[in-house]
């Protein structure tokens, strides 16, 4: 967390702790002139205090919101690229981050639904499968059952290393597990690569890519977004990334509170363009688990869809 987000984090919390904080004062003062008899309605219902009765208002319907309704919310998200590294192939590649399964069901079941009926040549997944180990069984019934027939690839992500690097996580599923290592994949007999690192080797990215000939499109796994700026001159076409879940909890004209990236909110969530590169931060579809509240607000949980076709002129 970079010293600006805990800086925001602190400031955020304080205003929080604040507001709820005189609206517990201004009603325990309401109870106590009411018992007493004396006038409780002045102070109660006065400006200050009705402002402070909004705010805590309005904070308990947002709380309400992030924790009931928009991590239900699936949002499909749609990335078209052109490249003239294709001559007459297009690809549909969906990417889906973050599934973070819970021991209560959640997006899976549509999850599924939703990308099969979008009929994907390659589905990506980049890191942070579960947040407990009894949800281990409904993400791979969930990885198993989503349709690619061309690839179906994973990185593992720092959740993955550090706490479940013991369970196999995606044996069965149909998933590829890219760690340190590159595929040639063809469709239509034109080629492509697709490359990926776990968060167990991030400085093995430079001895994958010198593999991948300039001349292929070429797409990049790694949950972090912060392997971008040190690309320079290797091949990646479309870099794929998660870990930031948008920031979970964002705030209108500002965006994510803590992205947990080691560039903060330079590349928070969305697309963007660094050199010749295309970098894409998936939202990711669950949450944080351990004590975090599970609450998305303003950071719908997110299903990518890239359609990669040739540029015009080359077809």
């Amino acid at each position: 967390m970079t010293a600006v987000e805990k800086l925001v984090l602190i400031l955020f919390l304080g205003v929080i702790a604040i507001v709820y904080t005189a609206e517990t004062f201004l009603l325990l003062a309401f109870v106590f002139n009411k018992l007493r008899g004396a006038e409780a309605l002045k102070i109660f219902c006065s400006k200050p205090a009705l402002a402070v009765h909004l705010l805590a208002i309005i904070g308990i319907i947002c709380f309400a919101y992030g924790y009931f309704v928009e991590p239900y919310r699936l949002k499909i998200e749609t990335v078209q690229i052109q490249t003239p590294k294709l001559a007459k192939t297009t690809l549909r590649l969906i990417q889906i981050s973050d599934l973070h399964c819970d021991k209560k069901p959640r997006n899976e079941v549509k999850l599924v639904r939703l990308i099969n009926e979008m009929k994907p040549d390659i589905i990506v997944f980049t890191g942070d499968s579960i947040n407990t180990s009894a949800a281990l069984e409904r993400f791979k019934e969930t990885m198993k059952n989503l349709n690619a027939p061309l690839a179906k690839f994973a990185v593992d992500g720092n959740i993955d290393i550090w706490y479940w690097s013991k369970l196999d996580l995606f044996g069965g599923t149909g998933f590829e597990v890219l760690d340190a290592n590159i595929v040639e994949l063809q469709k239509n007999g034109e080629s492509f690569y697709i490359s990926g690192v776990s968060c167990r080797y991030p400085t093995a990215f430079g001895d994958v890519l010198k593999n991948v000939p300039e001349d292929r499109f070429s797409i990049f796994l790694y949950h972090y977004p912060d392997l971008i700026e040190d690309l320079h001159n290797l091949n990646v076409d479309l870099y794929l990334a998660g870990h930031t879940h948008g920031g979970q909890v964002a705030l209108p004209f500002y965006g994510a509170l803590i992205t947990l990236s080691k560039f903060g909110k330079k590349y928070e969530a969305g697309s963007y363009t660094v050199g010749k590169t295309m970098l894409y931060v998936n939202r990711g579809i669950g949450m944080e688990g351990s004590h975090a509240p599970r609450v998305r607000f303003f950071a719908r949980p997110e299903i990518t869809v890239f359609d990669i076709k040739p540029n015009k002129q080359t077809l």
